[in-house]
């Protein structure tokens, strides 16, 4: 099955997951995605070889911003009435905190979606989600169905 196959099921977990399943990052790294009533909740396993910093130990800040990236990209197909895949046209992180070697969650929010350009509202933390290690913005564009989906 092919990711344009998935792509327009509707957004559950399973179908979540086998999106992830279809991005070779995504799945390195070991997201996960799990789908609350309308919202998504992603996650970041705590895994030895995300460190970055072995002193602390916490996990590299490329991970954490990669994670987010991810989060996004995969709540905006979830959200989108015609799922196509978005193209990144513009990411900013701000790190709050260090990622420590735990669990690390993001929660994202679909700030505009118009007819080519959305933005989403990304924020990560590990053990409350009211003191978040990371926040980050995300811009996409939505490339037209009839010319260029983006899907393989």
């Amino acid at each position: 099955m092919t990711l344009s196959d998935i792509i327009h099921d509707e957004p559950n977990a399973d179908t979540l997951r086998r999106w992830i399943e279809k991005v070779p990052y995504a799945t390195y790294l070991g997201i996960e995605a799990e789908v609350h009533g309308n919202e998504i909740l992603f996650l970041l396993p705590a895994n030895k070889k995300l460190i970055g910093n072995p002193t602390l130990p916490a996990i590299h800040g490329g991970v954490v911003g990669a994670f987010m990236e991810q989060a996004a990209g995969f709540y905006l197909v979830a959200k989108m009435d015609n799922p196509v895949l978005p193209k990144i046209i513009d990411f900013s992180l701000d790190y709050l905190r260090p990622s420590r070697l735990r669990d690390t969650f993001a929660q994202c929010t679909l700030t505009r979606q118009g007819r080519f350009i959305a933005n989403v509202s990304i924020t990560a933390w590990q053990e409350q989600s009211d003191k978040p290690n990371a926040i980050a913005r995300a811009h996409f564009l939505i490339p037209e169905r009839s010319t260029d989906t983006g899907i393989p």
